[in-house]
């Protein structure tokens, strides 16, 4: 069975706290999964090259709002204007996972 969110809270401007299914939580900072967004503008959709850097975004970047996209994601509206990416649980999953939430910008 897939873990699915069973809490999601902005705990701060620039910081989203996810409690899993699992009971695993998982915290992301803005400009990190700004930097991931998995949308056609920020990630070349044939190559998979990213085209929005970590160097693009400022540390200082903040969650605007927060939206549930049917039962499976979650879309963002950044402090910089951004809106189109739709991340998935699993998605968010992976990236909570990976090192990525603890702090900085990740390594990808």
């Amino acid at each position: 069975m897939k873990a699915t969110p069973t809490k999601i809270k902005k705990v701060s401007p620039g910081e989203l706290m996810i409690i899993w299914s699992d009971s695993q939580e998982s915290h992301y900072k803005a400009p990190v999964l700004r930097g991931m967004c998995p949308c056609a503008s920020c990630k070349d959709e044939m190559t998979g090259v990213r085209i929005i850097l970590p160097i693009h975004i400022p540390d200082e970047l903040e969650f605007r709002k927060i939206e549930m996209v049917g039962h499976y994601a979650l879309q963002f509206e950044w402090s910089d204007g951004h809106r189109t990416g739709i991340y998935s649980f699993d998605y968010l999953r992976e990236l909570g996972g990976s090192g990525l939430n603890d702090s900085g910008h990740g390594s990808q």
